[in-house]
């Protein structure tokens, strides 16, 4: 190697970190804001050396004026927040799950710090979204990350056009998809809801004088916990396939 970087080299490491730098602000886990800067701009650096002999021929050549060459900064960290955005988005199926089993159970009053958010949510849905990052370092799912860092040097090439058409298209469905996946996974309890209120309902009916509402609030917490404990092995699995399945079209850029 030579013993200094070429203005070249340097043009190049710079575009890489712009855009890993920026994905890596928005990745789960890797992106909270309980993780000291100087460990996310340290593995953005290691990264960016990591990959820069394999993408280093798809960036464009140094420009000749420092208007050029913040134009395509600004873009690279475009490029790299729109594509941590879209694997961050995802990730509030967790969120929304929670919000549901809580409203169900009669917990949506226990409000809690969520370390992954920005705001504080319920217990369960706090819960959830720490088991949903676990879950991604557990099964090397943050390798897909790495890997759809190179892909998206073939689906959004620095030297094309900057597609915000199909970015918003697929913001959008990915919003929806995650929505809807919250929808599912909470289904179990929702179900169970459902039927424990009509029966609730019913022995209301039946026996006007009876407290219902005593007797069947207590339950409703026990057995909806008991329902959502269950029903959290297929919950986990589900969630980190349909998420593996997003960080894959990414890396389907590599493949192709």
């Amino acid at each position: 190697m030579d013993p200094y970087a070429t203005s070249d080299q340097v043009w190049q490491g710079a575009l890489i970190f712009a855009r890993i730098g920026a994905v890596l602000l928005m990745l789960p886990g890797v992106g909270e804001s309980y993780v000291p800067p100087r460990i996310r701009l340290s593995l953005a650096l290691v990264i960016s050396l990591c990959l820069w002999p394999v993408i280093a021929g798809a960036l464009p050549a140094l420009p000749a004026t420092l208007g050029g060459m913040a134009g395509w900064i600004i873009r690279e960290v475009v490029v790299g927040l729109m594509i941590g955005a879209l694997l961050r988005a995802f990730t509030s199926a967790l969120s929304t799950a929670g919000e549901i089993v809580s409203l169900q159970t009669t917990l949506s009053f226990s409000q809690t710090a969520n370390p992954l958010q920005a705001q504080p949510g319920t217990t369960i849905s706090a819960f959830l979204m720490l088991l949903g990052t676990t879950l991604i370092f557990a099964t090397d799912t943050h390798h897909l990350f790495i890997a759809g860092l190179v892909g998206s040097y073939e689906l959004i090439a620095p030297a094309k056009p900057l597609l915000m058409g199909d970015f918003t298209a697929q913001a959008v469905k990915t919003v929806g998809d995650a929505f809807l996946l919250g929808v599912q996974l909470s289904a179990p309890v929702l179900v169970f809801a459902l039927i424990f209120n009509l029966a609730s309902g019913l022995v209301g009916r039946v026996m006007p004088q009876f407290q219902v509402f005593f007797a069947a609030a207590p339950l409703s917490i026990i057995l909806g916990l008991s329902v959502f404990a269950l029903s959290l092995g297929v919950l986990g699995t589900v969630f980190i396939d349909r998420y593996r399945a997003v960080a894959n079209v990414f890396v389907g850029g590599a493949g192709g």
